[in-house]
């Protein structure tokens, strides 16, 4: 049997943090959805199946991994909004979800195993039609948790996080450098990797949780960092910085001021005094100094969040910033709860700029004009060489192509 990694009509709800990935690259917890799949099925063999435009750049991504083929007659299609834990693991292994069946869990196509020629013919759709899945198949309800909306990456990531984080044998393990001077509190919570260093005044504090400090990671002085804390490979927190519960910040990037119940994608940045709470940040994303994000509304009410050009009530009282990929601000940039930003945006000016701003705009409260492609791709190359990472030819007609899409 093939395992398959699915993308459904559920992306559209996700606008604008998947234009350059497929769903089960976002982030949760301690990893991203796919890596929860392939750490907890680590004994089956794990396709993808993803937008055909995403393909070409994402077959260099991941060399090793299989992208819209099957090589089985037999073959388990999981949705990639499902968050992969052990429970839906062991069903998955124990050979629980039975040929010629789907599975759906709340109207949700979570998984149906087939002939991928006998319903797709030689080549699989875009996006898989669960309606049609729904129609093909005799359908069973699932036990299991998945994403639906944008705001479900910051509601459930507390919970994952405590989830995963007692299952990582690595925890109480020391392989990098800890200054004399710095202070870890339960340490047998806390792991730091290779080449990390933890420098004077830091204060690891894992009373009432984890502490990951992944290999070549810098801490720099009197950082506190407490409780459920990921601090991705060669990431950097700077001096001073405040990083509480549950905060996530990926690979390569620089994180710095207030941050508390947030994710950070790889290659994010903000490095500068101000407050992110309760918020998602893209990759590629640079926030300016004293940026600050408003997670709680005065009246402590729900706060609402516009989807697809409908305003829905998320039922969370704390909801910050959700920001697109080669997005910025500009220094002293507010926002208020509940705010969406596109991809490769730049906003700056006083005052509060709008709750929804679209993909590839340019301006704030005064108003907005559209981002010129060019100009984007050429700010976009810029950045990502300061990292030395190249902007190759498959990533840039992706990009163009998320530009085409938000401009058509």
């Amino acid at each position: 049997m093939q395992v398959i990694l699915f993308e459904d009509e559920g992306v559209h709800k996700f606008s604008p943090l998947l234009h350059l990935k497929p769903i089960y690259e976002l982030t949760l917890g301690m990893r991203t959805l796919r890596e929860k799949f392939e750490g907890a099925l680590s004994s089956l063999t794990i396709g993808l199946h993803m937008r055909a435009a995403l393909a070409p750049h994402w077959r260099l991504v991941l060399p090793n991994r299989s992208i819209n083929d099957f090589a089985a007659d037999d073959v388990l299609f999981l949705n990639g909004r499902v968050i992969c834990d052990q429970f839906f693991a062991k069903k998955v292994l124990s050979g629980a979800l039975e040929f010629g069946k789907a599975y759906f869990n709340g109207g949700q196509l979570i998984a149906f195993r087939a002939h991928p020629k006998m319903v797709f013919g030689d080549t699989l759709p875009e996006l898989i039609d669960s309606k049609m899945i729904s129609e093909r198949f005799p359908s069973t309800q699932i036990d299991c948790r998945y994403i639906a909306f944008l705001w479900d990456l910051i509601r459930l990531h507390p919970e994952e996080f405590r989830r995963e984080a007692p299952l990582c044998a690595e925890f109480g393990q020391v392989h990098g450098q800890v200054h004399p001077c710095a202070v870890l509190v339960n340490d047998a919570r806390i792991y730091i990797g290779a080449g990390a260093e933890v420098r004077a005044g830091a204060v690891l504090d894992a009373t009432d949780g984890y502490i990951y400090v992944s290999a070549n990671a810098k801490i720099f002085p009197n950082a506190v960092l407490m409780n459920n804390v990921f601090i991705g490979t060669s990431a950097t927190v700077k001096i001073g910085a405040k990083l509480y519960d549950h905060v996530y910040i990926g690979a390569y990037s620089k994180a710095g001021g207030e941050i508390e119940s947030s994710i950070m994608e790889c290659y994010a940045n903000k490095q500068h005094e101000g407050f992110l709470g309760h918020s998602y940040i893209s990759s590629w994303c640079n926030l300016g100094a004293d940026t600050n994000t408003s997670d709680l509304k005065n009246n402590y009410g729900t706060i609402r969040m516009n989807v697809n050009g409908k305003e829905i009530d998320t039922k969370m009282q704390f909801l910050g910033l959700i920001m697109g990929e080669h997005s910025k601000c500009g220094i002293n940039t507010m926002f208020n709860t509940g705010t969406v930003v596109g991809m490769s945006s730049n906003i700056f000016g006083a005052g509060f700029p709008p709750k929804t701003i679209g993909d590839f705009q340019w301006g704030g409260a005064e108003g907005f004009v559209n981002y010129d492609l060019e100009k984007a791709l050429a700010v976009a190359r810029t950045v990502m060489q300061r990292r030395n990472v190249r902007l190759t030819t498959e990533y840039e007609a992706l990009f163009r192509h998320a530009y085409a899409k938000a401009t058509c």
